[in-house]
């Protein structure tokens, strides 16, 4: 296993048994994901989009509870309603841990199209390629696009037209033509 990866393991392996009691509709992404798909870098806390209505968030949390997940902020349901995000930690290893409320249709079609990838003893569900660097294109922090480097160089047939599409589209809806213009580059 990665050696970052091996520290962050009691956290994923927490994470993914949660995912795995949603029927699997969520996936880790984030610097674990690039870590897999494109270049190991290093990181320090575990991401991750389940599909989950904020009205059912008492019951999210207790189930995250029954993994070793707990709130790192004392307002944790509220800001998970507002935000759409729910803060947590790992209590065993004090890894944090970030879950996105996925909600739109690209998330979940990324769900739907993620696949099961097997890390020493983990098995985790991640994105594809291409819908990871979606993810990553419309987060589209500096460190985000360096990791949209790092799958490109990492897969050597990637779907460019669906990330395109589907980059274009956020492009457009957010209003941030730079979504799309700052990677086009590498992906045409």
């Amino acid at each position: 296993m990665k050696p970052d990866l091996l520290l962050l393991a009691p956290a994923l392996e927490s994470v993914q048994h949660l995912i795995e009691r949603l029927d699997e509709q969520g996936i880790i992404i984030g610097g674990v994901a690039v870590s897999l798909l494109g270049r190991p870098r290093l990181t320090a806390d575990v991401d991750a989009v389940v599909l989950f209505d904020t009205d059912e968030l008492p019951h999210l949390m207790t189930m995250a509870e029954q993994e070793d997940l707990l709130p790192r902020i004392s307002d944790a349901a509220d800001f998970a309603r507002r935000h759409r995000i729910l803060l947590l930690q790992h209590q065993e290893s004090g890894v944090n841990v970030d879950i996105s409320l996925g909600l739109l249709p690209f998330e979940v079609e990324a769900i739907e199209r993620s696949k099961v990838y097997q890390v020493g003893s983990l098995t985790l569900r991640i994105p594809t390629p291409e819908d990871l660097i979606v993810f990553k294109a419309v987060a589209h922090r500096p460190k985000d696009l360096l990791d949209i480097q790092a799958i490109v160089e990492s897969c050597s047939s990637l779907d460019n037209r669906y990330i395109a599409e589907r980059v274009r589209e956020f492009a457009q809806l957010l209003e941030m033509p730079e979504l799309w213009d700052d990677i086009a580059p590498w992906l045409e």
